[in-house]
């Protein structure tokens, strides 16, 4: 029997994007505190996050949407990682006030953007360590935070996989 990679390249793409999830949430994380959440979309879910997208465009005017929104309609799936706040009690400063008591609630925590940055890079290092193309977007996190994908959570961020001979998220 002869079967043609392109049969099979939409299963593959979610046994990758399986594995990026595994990625992330085997991270490190400050404290041990595991706030994450991370999710895998495909199908219809990307159109509506595009479309959510589109929608941001036109709100704010900013380019990055638009370009972006065209983008994602060209992965197999697409991985989200985000965080749930919750400061870490380490009045550390990072994130410009001495104490985290001190901190307004709409000031994230230095250590989950930290957390959700070492998901990502532990991710997209498991994807490219099988050949698959992605690229980090905070404009589909955004679009994925309007609607509410990822519930609870802020800072988060999409990550396109694509398999294909050409990488469609570099080229714009």
């Amino acid at each position: 029997m002869i079967k043609n990679e392109r049969e099979y390249r939409h299963a593959r793409a979610l046994e990758v994007a399986g594995m990026m999830l595994t990625a992330a949430r085997t991270a490190p994380k400050a404290r041990g505190n595991d706030q994450l959440e991370c999710a895998v979309i495909e199908g219809d879910d990307i159109t509506r996050l595009s479309d959510a997208m589109m929608k941001l465009h036109a709100e704010t005017g900013r380019p990055v949407y638009e370009r972006d929104a065209a983008n994602i309609l060209k992965a197999e799936c697409i991985v989200l990682i985000g965080c749930r706040p919750l400061p870490m009690g380490l009045n550390c400063g990072h994130c410009g006030f001495p104490k985290c008591g001190e901190k307004p609630a709409s000031v994230p925590c230095a250590m989950n953007v930290t957390d959700v940055g070492i998901a990502i890079g532990s991710a997209c290092a498991t994807a490219a360590d099988c050949r698959v193309d992605t690229r980090v977007l905070f404009s589909a996190g955004m679009g994925a935070m309007a609607l509410d994908m990822l519930p609870g959570c802020r800072q988060v961020f999409a990550i396109p996989v694509s398999i294909g001979s050409k990488s469609p998220f570099f080229d714009r």
